[in-house]
């Protein structure tokens, strides 16, 4: 049987929902490589389908890797169930398709990955779906944004690229009080760090992609929640077909094993850079929760283990081209996006993800000119300590 959730992160990182006793007696769960799946008789189909026999049928409805992922991932974050996509959008597109009808209204906290943003704004209202978006943090705001059509309300935690941590227990208690969905985006914070289901929120979205996978080398997305809730989530996803590959799944299955390791060194990582970039006199200011200056870091130690290896930080008195010589001085980390991979990335967000935007909107999603982005990995922090320096004082 799977093993009890009650265990430490990273014994459920290793063994959690995975079966002690596998096919062929291995210690790795082998890759399942069919479309298909047999019955012996039309007995055992019917077992099946009238629910008697949890099994496979066909291959975009489920596969056994697919499921033992989908159960270490529960088990991590102290849910019932998971359902896994083939990258994070296709989680939360999953996730909404299968709860919003026709005149539906969401709420959503401004701070979010511009992705997000626009799918809801831009594609559900297409579907007769009204998005609204109100600053991150003000409760008040969004409470005055629920209305009789208010289906979810939407927030990450810890903002990207902003890094505000949204007090999880206050954003519950308000769907809750209005009988509102909530679903909480931590793809940053990781199960590891946070635990939004602890606090009453409904649905827990990571992008696999990035910490969970932790190695750069796959995509998948997972929705956390409760079985029944989620029920709908599964069979659209069968439907749609957004799903991943056996060999995906088995190498989201083995970077999972090293995930409280690799953790631990991302939150010390991003503690000390986030440290010396504060102190060093080229940089404006730093966004990272861990840093007493930060504007939610009393909410983050409340509610956060840790806080991560991605920072923005601003470089004093610097246009975008004199950022983007600091940028290009870095030898360490690599110019590109994503985050949560063993390899640091850094990257100016006004050029890799607001270039095609306005100054004006720019402004209002809070990316100025001169903001870095860096994803801290795994490497020593003395080194990448030293080659930020080396790269500011340029």
């Amino acid at each position: 049987m799977p093993l009890a959730e009650h265990r430490g992160a990273g014994t459920l990182a290793v063994h959690g929902g995975e079966l002690k006793h596998k096919p062929g007696d291995s210690i790795s769960d082998p890759i399942f490589c069919a479309s298909t799946y047999a019955f012996d008789s039309t007995d055992e189909l019917l077992d099946y389908v009238e629910g008697r026999a949890d099994r496979e049928e066909y291959g975009r409805y489920g596969n056994p890797n697919e499921r033992a992922v989908e159960r270490k991932l529960a088990a991590l974050d102290a849910a019932e169930d998971a359902v896994v996509f083939g990258t994070g959008m296709g989680a939360i597109v999953g996730l909404l398709m299968s709860k919003l009808n026709s005149g539906d209204e969401i709420v959503f906290f401004d701070q979010c990955y511009r992705r997000s943003r626009e799918f809801c704004a831009k594609h559900l209202s297409r579907f007769g779906v009204v998005t609204r978006e109100v600053p991150t943090g003000d409760f008040a705001a969004m409470e005055a944004a629920i209305n009789d059509r208010t289906r979810m309300l939407i927030s990450e935690s810890p903002t990207n690229p902003h890094l505000t941590v949204v007090d999880l227990e206050q954003f519950a208690a308000l769907g809750k009080s209005h009988e509102v969905e909530t679903l909480i985006d931590a793809t940053l914070a990781t199960p590891f760090n946070v635990q939004p289901l602890r606090f009453g929120v409904d649905y827990v979205l990571h992008s696999a992609t990035k910490y969970l996978g932790g190695h750069n080398d796959l995509l998948a997305g997972v929705i956390c929640g409760s079985r029944e809730q989620l029920e709908p989530v599964r069979n659209l996803r069968g439907i749609m077909g957004g799903i991943n590959s056996a060999h995906n799944l088995y190498l989201l299955q083995r970077g999972l094993k090293t995930f409280e390791l690799r953790m631990q060194r991302h939150n010390e990582n991003g503690q000390r850079i986030a440290e010396f970039l504060a102190g060093h006199p080229r940089v404006e200011r730093v966004y990272y929760p861990g840093l007493s200056s930060h504007p939610t870091h009393d909410v983050a130690c409340r509610t956060m283990q840790g806080f991560g290896g991605l920072i923005s930080f601003l470089v004093k008195d610097a246009d975008w081209r004199e950022t983007a010589r600091v940028v290009d001085a870095v030898k360490l980390a690599r110019i590109a996006p994503s985050l949560g991979g063993v390899e640091s990335l850094i990257e100016q967000p006004l050029i890799m993800s607001y270039y095609n935007c306005t100054p004006e909107e720019r402004c209002r999603f809070g990316i100025p000119d001169n903001m870095i982005r860096m994803s801290c990995g795994i490497e020593n922090a003395e080194d990448l300590i030293e080659d930020l320096g080396a790269a500011l004082e340029a």
